[in-house]
Order: structure tokens, then sequence, then C-alpha cells
């Protein structure tokens, strides 16, 4: 049996403070947990948001800012791991929708942009993740200790990502097996279990510490933390969620 550290959705934004990664380093080297894996999205990568083109909102945002604050976020969550000396989990990076957004803009300009940017600055096997990429133009999954973990996963053959009131419950009904993912932001869970076999879906909400204006009141819906699982066999395991309210009070000095 394993443990598996999950760090949801996480946007590391040139706005706004990276101090919370300093919080689940410290949490990491505390739990010594036999894998951490980071949902995807642990950059926010504002100055390639397609929406965001041509608004006010939009001035003065810049590609190095971004890789600057995704690689500072990934610094201080590392450094309390690597000064503890212990043994080291596994790490893997789930390369998410706002990672991807390099590559798509990359495609929508190749002549200017390719050779000069790309997913690789933002440095997350330099500093030891395992990379999940992108399956064409939806998330790439990996299976660890038959859990499927992937940024999201899709509905249908659109590719939209699975939603609804119970995101979990519709992970565990169309996939039938153990699957965690992020992206929505909220929190759900699911068990399903018979005489034949048993699963658990989850979505695992999001570790983001600020407001972002273009969800409005739907900040209030977002739960803010990371998932621990332990004793992790066969799809299924013990869960705990730890709020960063928590993390923030236990850690924050």
């Amino acid at each position: 049996m394993t443990s598996h550290l999950i760090i949801p959705d996480s946007h590391a934004h040139p706005d706004h403070s990276n101090k919370r990664y300093e919080y689940i380093g410290k949490l990491v080297a505390d739990l010594k947990p036999d894998v951490v894996i980071s949902i995807g999205d642990w950059a926010d990568m504002p100055s390639l948001c397609s929406y965001d083109k041509g608004t006010k909102g939009y001035e003065g945002k810049r590609y190095s800012h971004d890789i600057e604050a995704g690689i500072d976020a990934q610094a201080r969550f590392f450094h309390p791991i690597r000064k503890a000396k212990k043994k080291l989990p596994r790490f893997i990076m789930l390369e998410g929708n706002h990672e991807y957004r390099i590559k798509r803009a990359i495609d929508f300009d190749a002549v200017h942009l390719e050779g000069i940017i790309s997913p690789d600055d933002l440095g997350y096997r330099d500093f030891g993740w395992e990379y999940v990429e992108y399956e064409g133009s939806t998330p790439g999954n990996i299976v660890l200790d038959g859990i499927n973990y992937a940024h999201y996963f899709p509905s249908g053959i659109m590719g939209r990502p699975i939603g609804g009131n119970n995101p979990a419950y519709q992970l565990v009904t169309k996939y039938g097996r153990s699957c965690t993912q992020g992206h929505t932001h909220t929190f759900a869970f699911y068990h399903r279990g018979n005489a034949v076999s048993e699963c658990n879906g989850l979505v695992c909400g999001v570790y983001q510490d600020w407001f972002a204006d273009f969800a409005g009141a739907a900040n209030d819906m977002w739960w803010k933390g990371v998932v621990y699982k332990t004793n992790v066999e066969n799809g299924l395991y013990d869960m705990r969620q730890i709020s960063l309210n928590t993390l923030r009070k236990e850690y924050g000095s």
C-alpha cells in the first residue's frame, strides 16, 4: 500500500504571492508520501489567455513573468523537501489546460513562436517532475496503484471536460474505474461498490488563495486545499482533505 499527496490546480500567477507553495513543501517533508501528484495548471500563464486578448485586463501581461512565477513556485515548494534530506517521493506533474496554452500559442503562430517558447521553459522536468503531457487535444493520464489521474477526463467525443452537479459520480459512471481529476476547482467524491468491484471518483478542488476575476461569485464554490490518500491499493484508499487555511496556520510562520 502506498500514499499519494494530490496538489489541485494551483495557478502560480505573476500578480499574486506564491507563499502557499512553501506550505505544501513543508507538508511533504512531514508526511513523506510515496507519490506527489500535481493535477495540472501549476502555472496560470495569463499572458496566453485567448479570452483576455484585446481587453483592458490583458494589458501589460508578459510571458516571461508567467514563466518566472511558475519557476518561483517550484523553488518554494522543493526547498523544504530537499532541505529535510529524506527519501524523495515520486513527483508527477500533469499538464493542465493552462500549461497547454503554450502549445496552442505555438500552433496558432508557428512562424514566430516555434523554437522561441516551449512548455520546457517552466522547468518541470529540471525540478524532478515526471511530466504527463496532453494526448492530442485532451489531457494525458497516468495510472498509479489502480487510480487513473488526469487534469480532466473528457465527457464524450468532443473532448469537453466531465462536469455537472456531481462530476465525481459522472467519472465513475462513465469510466467504471477509480479516477481523480482537477480542473473544475470544486470538490466532489463518489464511491461505487457492488459484489464484483469498487471504485472511487474524485474531483480534488483548487490550491489557489487569490480571487479569480473571471469566475466572480463562483470563487465561493471552490474548495481550497490538498488531498492526502493513504493505504492506496487497487484504486481504493483512505482520504484526508487538508484545507489551505489549515496549512497556513500550521506552516505559515
